[in-house]
């Protein structure tokens, strides 16, 4: 009797097997829909009834997070099960590879029907669905195209929301085959940007009555000066048109900000345009007369304009809630709900007014954190909530789990089976934190680039252009006011948050020294950088410098000896004071050569991967390889004369020379005597006894003039070789 009751319980703890009824599962995903406008994430702003139901009948998620807080990611994150880094897709207008693993494809695979309805927004057609039709990029609230499997695009006449919960209901209704479990995801635009709501729920919530965050005039003081560098703020960068729904010419300059108009309003028909007019008309004329009058200070201003932003918002969750209830009752009707695993989920959170914002992108609560209910009948006890973290990442394995299939080993995230048979609670061994990275930087909203962790209880997040850590106490300061990071008394959280990050990185495979990351929110890059891409354009270049501030210094201390050397063969110099490898790789991933292909390259990266983080040589190794590739792919008959990273700090013991060592050590495997060539400089620079002096190297680090002209002795002989 001991051994039957052993072998049923070893029998409930395993995945579904084949010969199981697999079950079907309806993935319901929205754009932008924040926590706090969500009933059963306590709202104090909404009801949403409909969403609600699914955590009375289900499971919701207290600690549910994004890997990277943007809508394309996020997206890719979820289709693969792994880190952006990985997939490939890290920043808005990347382009997503469908010819990589998905967990669509290994459902088809295994039986399974799959469809995708609504916003895709990764750039590539799906791959891996049976059926799809999508919306064009952001796609749009008012009579929206959508994309055909044919490549074709179809108008519709009606709102957006309730479109795809049209097509979503036929599609189960009858686009399936019935025989054969399912998958549908039916992806909602709403409630994303420029939140235009359904007629029906113009006056929802009316303006004046909606509750303020105790942190809308958030100064940003005790935290990172970046944190006042962005451009997502109500009270500085709405539009006139587009986010705030007037017509004609900004009046108020001083206040919105002008040049993008309402595009939804363009798109409707008459009826529709006299249905907005007749609400938002009566107003818009109010304030601009309150305006006129001089009834309102800035801030008041400001809450006007929070006031109206949430209307908007909240009046385009409502009709993903409606559609979240038309599906529920379809599962109902047709007998389908029993064995239907309903998701709610939205691509990540967002700023309703917390800290003064809107939109996404930081690692701060409100956009980091993402809705995750899940009912799922028989399987999953009514009612019950978890605290376990989890992740977007932890998806694809956990729908492979719930058909009975295996993951592959290269995926990154965990299936979350475990916690829905404990009721909600995390098994032994389950996850301390989550690793988060971000890394659009110079983009809309110019939020900088950070990557962190996330405990229960803390948070410690870094941001590479300042070398600045963040670490908050989220249960004394709930709302992120204040950072930890320098206060003596929290030294050892902050230095074991530090070591659980590197202990991510290292799992994940994180290596910055291999992503291509922009620094374009430093104007003088951008500057710099679009200036040579102008040069560059001219064409005719036979020899290109790819580097850092040594390399840019040839117009410095090295420039008459460039004009005397390198002028007459069309040199081009793609030196960037600060770059590390990540960088370059950027430079080259957007093409910053232009037309041209030169009959040689000398490179010389890497001494900044040394001196801003010391990074592993290894790492730093394969962001040069990284480089190596990309001009193979970009020009594949230009030569490379690879350089080893020049010595740096006046002793041989110094830490970032053996570093730089260290790197050398691994690059110079990378010549293949026939494209790319090595040669190390040191000797051509150090003193007898293995010393730097201030005459050739006078920080020890950037050349002299004759630092520059040492340099230039010691390649020629090389550059004649190949052809110079």
């Amino acid at each position: 009797m001991k051994r039957l009751v052993c072998l049923l319980l070893a029998m409930l703890s395993l995945p579904l097997t084949a010969a199981q009824k697999q079950p079907n599962i309806l993935f319901i995903f929205s754009d932008d829909h924040a926590l706090q406008a969500i009933g059963a994430y306590g709202s104090k702003l909404n009801q949403t009834p409909n969403i609600d139901r699914i955590a009375r009948e289900g499971m919701l998620f207290r600690n549910s997070f994004c890997a990277n807080s943007i809508c394309g990611p996020s997206r890719a994150n979820i289709l693969t099960g792994k880190h952006s880094h990985v997939n490939g897709f890290r920043r808005n207008g990347d382009r997503f590879d469908g010819s990589q693993w998905t967990f669509p494809k290994e459902l088809q695979k295994a039986g399974y029907q799959t469809a995708v309805i609504g916003k895709w927004h990764l750039e590539t057609d799906p791959t891996g669905f049976n059926y799809w039709e999508i919306l064009p990029g952001q796609g749009s609230y008012y009579n929206p195209d959508l994309i055909q499997m044919d490549g074709k695009r179809r108008r519709y006449t009606g709102y957006v929301t309730d479109i795809t919960t049209d097509l979503a209901v036929e599609w189960l209704k009858s686009g399936r085959d019935p025989a054969k479990p399912f998958v549908l995801m039916a992806q909602h635009k709403a409630p994303h940007r420029d939140w235009s709501p359904h007629p029906r729920h113009f006056g929802r919530y009316k303006l004046g009555t909606i509750p303020e965050p105790e942190t809308l005039f958030d100064d940003y003081a005790g935290r990172s000066k970046l944190l006042q560098e962005q451009e997502m703020t109500i009270a500085n960068d709405f539009f006139w048109g587009h986010d705030m729904k007037f017509q004609g010419e900004n009046q108020f300059p001083e206040h919105f900000r002008g040049g993008l108009s309402m595009g939804e309003y363009a798109r409707m028909n008459a009826e529709q345009r006299a249905t907005w007019d007749a609400y938002y008309g009566p107003e818009n004329q109010k304030f601009i007369a309150d305006m006129k009058a001089g009834k309102l200070a800035k801030d008041d201003v400001t809450r006007w304009k929070y006031q109206r932003y949430m209307h908007d918002y909240l009046g385009s969750v409502q009709a993903v809630d409606d559609s979240v209830g038309r599906l529920l009752d379809y599962l109902d009707e047709s007998g389908l709900a029993e064995n239907t695993v309903v998701i709610y989920s939205s691509d990540q959170g967002f700023y309703l007014g917390e800290h003064g914002w809107y939109d996404k992108r930081w690692m701060f609560e409100e956009s980091l954190k993402m809705p995750f209910l899940i009912r799922w009948p028989g399987k999953i006890k009514a009612g019950t909530e978890s605290r376990a973290l989890i992740q977007n990442i932890d998806y694809a394995p956990t729908f492979l789990e719930m058909a009975g299939l295996p993951a592959p080993p290269e995926i990154q995230g965990r299936s979350i089976l475990p916690v829905l048979r404990g009721e909600g609670r995390a098994p032994a061994g389950w996850r301390d934190a989550i690793y988060y990275s971000y890394y659009e930087n110079d983009a809309v909203h110019e939020v900088a680039q950070h990557d962190g962790v996330r405990t229960e209880r803390y948070k410690a997040f870094f941001f590479p252009r300042t070398r600045e850590w963040q670490l908050f106490d989220l249960e004394k300061d709930p709302q992120e006011m204040k950072s930890l990071h320098a206060d003596p008394a929290h030294q050892p959280i902050l230095a074991g948050l530090q070591q659980r990050h590197r202990d991510l990185k290292k799992f994940y495979d994180v290596n910055f020294a291999v992503i291509p990351a922009t620094r374009g929110d430093e104007d003088w890059w951008k500057q710099r950088d679009r200036a040579k891409r102008e040069q560059a354009r001219e064409g005719g270049f036979e020899l290109v410098f790819i580097g850092d501030s040594i390399t840019q210094g040839w117009e410095g201390a090295g420039k008459e000896i460039w004009a005397e050397r390198y002028a007459p063969r069309k040199a081009l110099n793609l030196g960037f004071s600060g770059d590390r490898t990540e960088h370059v790789i950027w430079r080259l991933n957007y093409n910053q050569m232009g037309p041209n292909r030169p009959k040689a390259a000398v490179v010389m990266i890497g001494t900044n991967n040394t001196g801003h983080s010391m990074q592993d040589p290894e790492e730093v190794a394969a962001g040069v390889k990284r480089i190596l590739e990309l001009l193979a792919e970009k020009s594949p008959q230009t030569k490379v004369l690879l350089l080893g990273v020049f010595p740096r700090g006046q002793s041989p013991f110094d830490p970032g020379r053996l570093n730089n060592l260290g790197i050398n050590q691994r690059i110079r495997r990378f010549a293949d005597g026939d494209r790319v060539h090595y040669l190390d400089l040191s000797g051509s620079f150090l003193e007898a006894d293995g010393t730097l002096s201030k005459e050739i190297m006078p920080d020890y680090l950037h050349l002299s003039p004759a630092g520059y002209q040492r340099w230039a002795d010691a390649i020629e002989p090389s550059l004649k070789q190949l052809g110079l």
